[in-house]
């Protein structure tokens, strides 16, 4: 395997790679100079992929976990044959380049996922393995093998030091999730200082610990060695494998084990006198031997190959399983099943109602049994988010023998089940979602407590910007939660959330709402949904006398007008707008201002990306610009909330951390009482009559 060619592979692509870096001069040429082997060795001999067809359903999926080594990536796709040019490489890192700084998924050919802020890959890596294990466990037969693939993903230092790759590991190994590989780029250098000063632990014991298979390559140039590592990493079926291939930074280059390798062009004559050390040509830049771009290229012949196999197994799956075939295939096209939400139950009306995380959970077991990709679970909170799917099996291995269930159900445990426990590792949840997602054939969904929404805001942001269609579910949604106390009760994650960009956030203010907000999180396709529901009992409106939930789809809506007696039918005097929990509290103080001769207005407005995207006309039409007394009322920061209220509105928000209490107590505290918003609005009214 050490063969001259394979040499020549290997430096076409460390010098792709520093000639990207150099030119743009900007970049890490550090992990592609020393990590090339083992890319090589992964892409050449063991990668099942047909760069004709990034998307063939039976891919292997690869993810570079160590995103600031892109270059390394762009080179190997563009050597196997994928739609990315020499042009393009060239182009690295500038506007409109198809080679961003770091890989984006959506953008390049071949990128499975977005990847730069360190450990989210190796989550992700994770995900996507319980994706592939989780369908082979429900469509494959004896005999039929459709869903066969295997996840491959390079790590490095620093993706290992984080912890949301310790969360995620910890579960792989828990899992046992024989078809994972992470090669670990052990080079012992990060951006600032060699590892001797912040990363003593013994890495390979560690991932024992977390039940991996571990394998240690001493030489990273050594492909012989490597082949050999991944073969045994192949031949491992009960356990995830992590390889530590020990690896230089900035391999053949003067800063060789150098931190000042990691992320800066080594400059023209540094670049020189590694072309030098490593026998490669100074001149041309960018040089593909005609010898190493035949042999990257078979990649394309193998491709074509392993999937025309595919196909006809799939013929073959298709004549013997009709049924499971067009659901698979459904799934992996992103259709939705026809009727999926034909058992979404209506809620009759009634004053003490239910609290929208209860109806949440009823919606969800309507339409699990219809949606076989709804898969997903919680940060073990299931008994409070109440996002279990009743009857849909737990996703967890079979025991081994000599394995103790522990005072689980161990005959509920099977790889075909719906609920995925994820421990108390929010971060991991949110990223291997994310990998589920980007995997394909899911609906993957998590769930916590809203507060713990900030653990997993990485993974959220990285989400809405590949466009993931990913639901969380958020409960616990307010100081509402009451005793547990301030370190419990959310109050800026709403407004934080709200400006993530390509983010739907939907707080639903009944059980009907919650209901259409499922219909829209199903449906929603180019983005994270987030779903923040309540901990207490909500009314469920009475919807002969108020307006349709249906207009949830819209963002907001006017879910009453409340005229009073000799009012103008054409503007109200007043404009009350709310979300979830708020709703039932401006209805009530409605009622009471209709009754003193206010004509208000209130308003629904669980979204505020869905009311945005709204022509100018229906937003108009629901807040009339010629009213200029609103008040909005929200149990959350108030920030934001101005670009509806204007200037002349107000805001009753939550601007201060919460108190533990009953939260009967806490309201009456923070102003969330039917006097205090009558009065608000009555100072609105007094102030736009002055104005005006």
């Amino acid at each position: 395997m050490n063969s001259p060619l394979g040499q020549q592979c290997v430096n076409t692509l460390r010098f792709l790679s520093v000639d990207m870096v150099q030119k743009a001069n900007s970049g890490h040429p550090g992990l592609p100079l020393g990590a090339a082997a083992m890319a090589y060795a992964l892409w050449t001999g063991h990668l099942k992929h047909n760069p004709a067809d990034p998307k063939w359903p039976d891919r292997d999926r690869f993810v570079l976990s160590a995103g600031h080594g892109s270059a390394l990536l762009y080179s190997l796709l563009h050597m196997t044959g994928y739609d990315l040019s020499l042009d393009d490489l060239k182009q690295f890192r500038q506007w409109g380049s198809k080679a961003p700084g770091h890989p984006e998924r959506g953008h390049t050919p071949g990128v499975e996922i977005t990847t730069g802020p360190l450990g989210q890959g190796l989550a992700n890596a994770v995900g996507m393995a319980i994706a592939e294990v989780h369908l082979a466990a429900r469509y494959n037969r004896d005999g039929h093998t459709p869903v066969d693939h295997r996840t491959w993903a390079i790590v490095s230092d620093g993706d290992l030091m984080e912890g949301v790759a310790a969360e995620a590991a910890s579960l792989a190994g828990h899992l046992k999730l024989g078809k994972l590989v992470c090669l670990y780029d052990d080079n012992r250098v990060t951006l600032s200082a060699g590892t001797d000063i912040t990363f003593s632990e013994d890495r390979a014991l560690r991932f024992q610990a977390y039940g991996w298979h571990t394998l240690v390559v001493d030489d990273g140039n050594d492909l012989e060695a490597i082949h050999a590592a991944l073969a045994a990493a192949r031949a491992e079926t009960a356990r995830p494998t992590l390889i530590l291939v020990r690896t230089h930074i900035g391999f053949g280059s003067p800063e060789q084990d150098s931190f000042k390798a990691h992320g800066s062009p080594l400059g023209v004559e540094d670049v020189m006198r590694t072309k030098q050390a490593l026998g490669w040509p100074v001149e041309p830049t960018f040089l593909v031997p005609v010898a190493a771009r035949d042999h990257f290229r078979m990649a394309l012949t193998q491709g074509e190959q392993v999937q025309a196999d595919w196909n006809g197994r799939m013929q073959r799956y298709a004549q013997t399983f009709p049924e499971l075939s067009a659901e698979l295939l459904g799934r992996l096209n992103g259709d939705l099943p026809q009727g999926w939400d034909a058992d979404i139950p209506v809620f009759d009306a009634d004053e003490k109602g239910i609290a929208t995380r209860v109806a949440g959970g009823r919606v969800m077991n309507a339409i699990a049994p219809r949606l076989p990709a709804l898969f997903g679970g919680s940060a073990d909170l299931d008994p409070s988010t109440h996002t279990a799917l009743k009857g849909q099996g737990t996703f967890n291995p079979p025991l081994l023998a000599g394995e103790d269930a522990q005072g689980s159900d161990a005959g509920g445990w099977n790889l075909a089940g719906r609920n995925l426990h994820f421990g108390v590792r929010e971060h991991a949840m949110g990223a291997i979602v994310n990998g589920m997602a980007a995997h394909g054939g899911y609906l993957a969904f998590g769930s916590t407590f809203f507060i713990f929404s900030d653990y997993m805001r990485p993974a959220i942001r990285l989400a809405a910007l590949m466009g993931l269609h990913v639901v969380h579910v958020f409960t616990h949604d307010s100081i509402a939660v009451g005793e547990d106390g301030p370190t419990h009760q959310p109050v800026e994650q709403l407004a934080s959330l709200r400006a993530m960009p390509n983010l739907r956030l939907i707080r639903p203010a009944d059980a009907n709402e919650t209901a259409v907000a499922w219909r829209v999180a199903v449906e929603t396709r180019d983005r994270p949904v987030l779903l923040v529901l309540t901990r207490q009992d909500l009314p469920i409106l009475d919807r002969s006398h108020f307006a349709s939930a249906e207009g949830l789809r819209r963002g907001a809506y006017v879910v009453l007008d409340a005229l009073a007696a000799n009012s103008s039918p054409s503007l109200p005097d007043l404009i009350l707008l709310a979300s979830g929990s708020e709703v039932a509290l401006i209805l009530a103080a409605a009622q009471r201002l209709q009754a003193g001769g206010v004509a208000v207005r209130c308003v629904s407005m669980p979204s505020w990306d869905l009311f945005d995207a709204q022509p100018q006309s229906y937003r108009d039409e629901v807040l009339p610009p010629a009213v200029k007394a609103r008040l909005a009322v929200e149990l959350g920061a108030s920030l934001g909330w101005h670009r509806y209220v204007g200037d002349h509105g107000d805001v009753l928000g939550v601007d201060r951390f919460g108190a533990s209490a009953p939260a009967d107590a806490l309201m009456p505290e923070y102003g969330f009482t039917v006097d205090n918003v009558v009065a608000g609005a009555h100072r609105l009214i007094d102030a736009s009559n002055r104005l005006f």
